[in-house]
């Protein structure tokens, strides 16, 4: 276990990531779990809270384990090991259909009637609370890299060894505070891992996108 919860997380990452700190970031955050961690490292760093909306594509009988991860575009990543686990074609063309369906009630739903913060030209930090296959974090890394970020980085506080070779191709910096040789789920290495709900999600960028507004007209 190395951290207490998502916010102790966060705030070891912001630390992690100083550097930053002043250079206008722009924090994204893969909902839902990481978007807490994503308003405190915004608030932290000085920069804007954005998310980034991917779904994993989960393995037949197994949907908590990723096989792959689709973008709202509709751009999947599928992993090497997919074959193996009985995913086939018809069956992965069924799955990214499904999960598309859920990003787009989710952008419905999180950020309703207004566009994102644009990457272009910023340095796009983007921020997951654990990385198991990385699959995901494959997604949103190729979704925010076609915007044209100046500078795109991969943040999280935990990742198996496996995702980290998985992820770093897809970044131009990985920022990883533990990876443990011996994995497992991401929420063991937490004290306090609880599920994040939609309210939750919508209340943060709400306010996040609030903030943003009053800073412009300042």
């Amino acid at each position: 276990m190395y951290f207490d919860d998502r916010l102790d997380a966060a705030r070891q990452l912001a630390d992690a990531l100083r550097a930053w700190r002043g250079h206008d970031p722009l924090v994204l955050a893969i909902p839902r779990g990481a978007v807490p961690m994503g308003a405190e490292i915004a608030r932290q760093l000085g920069g804007d809270l954005d998310i980034v909306l991917v779904r994993k594509l989960g393995a037949p009988g197994n949907p908590e384990l990723a096989i792959g991860a689709v973008d709202e575009t509709g751009w999947s990543y599928v992993a090497d090991y997919a074959g193996e686990l009985g995913a086939h074609p018809a069956y992965i063309d069924g799955e990214r259909r499904e999960q598309l369906h859920v990003l787009g009630l989710r952008r419905a739903r999180y950020t309703p009637g207004r566009h994102g913060f644009d990457p272009v030209g910023r340095t796009a930090i983007v921020v997951d609370d654990g990385l198991a296959t990385g699959t995901t974090m494959v997604a949103a890394l190729h979704s925010v890299r076609a915007r044209d970020p100046a500078r795109l980085i991969c943040a999280v506080p935990v990742a198996s060894t496996d995702a980290l070779a998985r992820v770093r191709p897809y970044a131009d910096e990985v920022v990883c505070l533990e990876h443990p040789l011996d994995f497992g789920a991401v929420g063991r290495f937490y004290r306090d891992f609880p599920q994040v709900s939609d309210e939750e999600v919508v209340e943060i960028l709400a306010r996040a996108a609030r903030g943003a507004y009053e800073r412009e007209r300042a």
